[in-house]
C-alpha cells in the first residue's frame, strides 16, 4: 500500500483520535540558574479537546482535522470519513446517493478522483456497527477501509503526528479556557500540516 500510494496510484490515511488537555505535559523547558520552572496547572473538567485526524501519504501528502469538546463517535466519524475523505459534499447524509446512485440521469455513481485506502485501529467508534455497515458503500465510493492488529500503534503514522504537534507544535503548555485550547490545537495541527506538505514540495524539487 505504501509503495502503490508513493506511485501515486492511491492515498495511503493513517486516522485516529487523539485529546489535548488543558495543561499538557511538559516535554523538557529551561530556567535560570538557581530558579525553578512553573508551568501553571489548569482545572482539566470538561474542557478537553478532542481531534480527529488523518495523515495522508501519496503524491500529494497532507493533513486533514477535526476538533471537538465532545466525543468522537461512530456518527462523527463516518461523517468525517465521507465529507473530508471521500469528499462527499453532503457527508454521511448523501453516502447511499453517492454510491448506489438513483439513475444515470440523476445521481452518477460518486468515485473518488484517486482511490485510497483509510488505516484505523480498534477503537470502539471504529468498530461501531454505525460505521463498519458502510464499508461497502464506502468502497463504492474509492474509500477502502484497512484495520490495524490490535495494539499495534507503532503501525498508525498519525501517532508520530501528534507526538510532534503536542510537544513541538504546541504553542503555549498551559489554556485558560475552551477557546483559547481550541486555538492552540488548531495552531499546532495548522503548523504540523505546513511541515507535512512543505517536506514534500522541497523532496519533489530536490529530485
Amino acid at each position: 500500500m505504501r509503495q502503490a500510494a508513493h506511485a501515486g496510484e492511491r492515498d495511503l490515511i493513517f486516522l485516529d483520535e487523539s485529546g489535548f488537555a488543558p495543561t499538557m505535559p511538559t516535554g523538557y523547558t529551561w530556567s535560570r540558574i538557581g530558579q525553578r520552572a512553573v508551568v501553571p496547572k489548569e482545572d482539566t473538567r470538561n474542557r478537553r479537546v478532542n481531534v480527529l485526524g488523518a495523515k495522508v501519504l501519496g503524491s500529494e501528502p497532507d493533513l486533514v482535522w477535526q476538533s471537538t469538546s465532545g466525543k468522537i463517535d461512530a456518527e462523527i466519524l463516518l461523517d468525517f470519513v465521507c465529507s473530508r475523505l471521500a469528499g462527499l459534499g453532503g457527508g454521511a447524509a448523501v453516502l447511499d446517493l453517492a454510491a448506489d446512485g438513483l439513475g444515470v440521469d440523476i445521481m452518477p455513481v460518486w468515485e473518488r478522483r484517486r482511490p485510497c485506502t483509510v488505516v484505523l485501529d480498534n477503537t470502539s467508534a471504529h468498530r461501531a456497527n454505525a460505521f463498519k455497515s458502510r464499508r461497502r458503500q464506502l468502497a463504492k465510493t474509492g474509500v477502502e477501509l484497512f484495520c490495524l492488529p490490535p495494539y499495534s500503534p507503532e503501525l498508525n503514522d498519525i501517532e508520530l503526528v501528534w507526538r510532534q504537534a503536542k510537544y513541538e507544535d504546541y504553542p503555549q503548555r498551559s489554556q485558560t479556557s475552551t477557546d483559547s485550547l481550541g486555538e492552540a490545537v488548531d495552531q499546532a495541527m495548522t503548523q504540523r500540516r505546513n511541515r507535512i506538505r512543505g517536506s514534500a514540495k522541497n523532496f519533489t524539487q530536490a529530485a
